[in-house]
């Protein structure tokens, strides 16, 4: 018996960075500045705010208005079946959406996935809650409570630990 041979080519696939993959993606997503969507947000049909943020940061932060679902749980509540399932989420795939993180980043990750899901008209706010704080546009907390801005910068600011930081590279002596 001859058995067909298989060759497997290998590719080897390069590692991307965390700012390579959100590079990626935003070859296909579009991205909102906090002061356009401030506008859009006045007219008669603002679009859907959707924070996903984990719920800590949401509580302490948010955009009036906009409802959280944490970028770990997005896809199943994307769609419907499933324990994490937002059925004014699921029903929204032809509704202008503008997803919302701390930066600007994660929220690219998720307008990527959700376009992936068949949403049509799903965008990124450029610069996150810290950018819509930094332009001095009003945040609030879970109770509705404003937020004062330096505050809110001081919660917003990266807090990265040297563990978190890249090795030093060694000299060649």
């Amino acid at each position: 018996t001859h058995y067909p041979i298989l060759i497997l080519l290998f590719h080897p696939i390069s590692m991307k960075t965390y700012q390579n993959l959100i590079a990626d993606c935003l070859k296909t997503v579009n991205e909102v500045f906090p002061w356009d969507l401030q506008e859009l947000m006045e007219t008669t049909s603002p679009p859907m705010l959707l924070d996903i943020r984990e719920p800590y940061e949401f509580e302490a932060l948010q955009i009036k208005g906009s409802m959280n679902v944490p970028r770990g749980i997005l896809e199943s509540a994307c769609d419907y079946g499933y324990d994490e399932t937002v059925p004014v989420l699921v029903e929204a795939r032809d509704k202008d959406i503008v997803v919302i993180c701390r930066s600007g980043n994660r929220s690219v990750l998720a307008a990527h996935t959700m376009q992936l899901m068949g949403y049509q008209s799903v965008k990124s706010l450029k610069t996150g809650v810290k950018g819509w704080n930094e332009y001095e546009l009003p945040l609030q907390n879970s109770h509705g409570q404003t937020a004062d801005i330096d505050e809110a910068d001081a919660m917003l600011a990266p807090n990265v630990r040297p563990d978190q930081m890249p090795p030093k590279r060694r000299k060649n002596t």
